[in-house]
């Protein structure tokens, strides 16, 4: 029957419609074959809608999940009900680079799916239509504020001058050290140090040269520790190193390495070169101290030894 002229004004209108919105518009057959592809999916992919009809989207798009996608759209068709997914359980369907100016941090468009069934004239579901939906804003300012929170979240734990952990952090994880060798029982050792006269440090040439030098010993401290090791500014010019799986001696290897290594090394700083050494405190934990503050205790009771010997030298505490 021939359609009357307010039909196919109708038609028109609606496929004008189709091919300007800024939603991508993909129907597929049950064997995936594209049947339509509108203006949306040309302007992203750049390939025309005449070129990719009839021809299985997997060979045009390899990248597409075909497994994840066959288990959406049998699923739909099976059940002639809509299928949804966001980007944040999959980024993208289609891997289209993302055009938009003010996200351009993004290097691909981000994409919420809905999938829906089509039926035909028996009722039966004949094909499904893909609609593809550019969330490359919302992604782009969600995954902002997440790294901006975890930025927070890295600075509320750490040192802002050495990038050590601060003392309420180094102090949790002492006591959680602590309760690690309550319950398991493996050698573990603590260690507290100090730069020595560092008041003279600061005296002789300033603030900032101070800071420069609390830097360094930072730096050939994390040069020198393993992975599992976690040190930390405890305040000032002193310092802790958490040694997990490590017995007196072995820790004292460590801090001797740490030791020498500031000892010969020079701080070059606009108000000079400058020259300095630590004293270093270590205590094994043993069944002895009731919390990890007794643990610390002892540690610096090691480090003032050190101090009182001589200072720039490595003590362990002995009960």
């Amino acid at each position: 029957m021939a359609m009357n002229e307010n039909e196919v004004n109708a038609f028109h209108w609606l496929a004008d419609m189709l091919e300007s919105v800024e939603v991508g518009l993909v129907v597929l057959d049950l064997e995936f074959r594209v049947q339509a592809w509108n203006g949306f999916m040309e302007n992203h992919s750049g390939i025309t809608a005449s070129r990719i009809r009839d021809q299985i989207l997997f060979d045009v798009f390899p990248d597409i999940p075909e497994a994840w996608l066959t288990r959406k759209v049998d699923a739909v068709a099976m059940l002639n009900t809509r299928a949804f997914t966001s980007w944040e359980q999959r980024p993208y369907l289609f891997k289209f680079r993302n055009t938009r100016p003010i996200t351009g941090t993004e290097e691909y468009m981000f994409q919420n799916l809905t999938i829906s069934p089509l039926s035909g004239t028996t009722g039966n579901v004949e094909k499904v239509c893909l609609m593809v939906y550019d969330v490359t804003d919302i992604a782009s300012s969600k995954r902002a504020l997440e790294r901006a929170n975890e930025q927070l979240a890295k600075l509320s734990m750490t040192d802002r001058l050495t990038g050590l952990k601060n003392r309420g952090t180094w102090e949790n994880l002492v006591d959680a050290e602590y309760e690690r060798y309550r319950r398991y029982g493996h050698a573990t050792s603590l260690v507290m140090f100090d730069i020595d006269r560092f008041k003279k440090v600061n005296d002789t040439y300033g603030h900032l040269a101070g800071d420069e030098v609390i830097k360094h010993t930072a730096g050939m401290t994390l040069n020198n520790l393993r992975q599992s090791d976690s040190a930390g500014r405890y305040g000032g010019e002193e310092f802790g190193i958490i040694l997990p799986e490590t017995d007196a001696e072995g820790a004292k290897i460590i801090c001797e390495r740490i030791r020498e290594g500031i000892e010969q090394s020079v701080v070059d700083t606009t108000a000079g070169p400058i020259q300095y050494t630590i004293s270093m405190g270590i205590a094994q934990l043993t069944d002895v101290p009731e919390n990890h503050m007794q643990w610390m205790q002892q540690a610096d009771e090691a480090l003032y030894a050190a101090k009182k010997s001589g200072r720039n030298r490595v003590m362990v505490f002995d009960a």
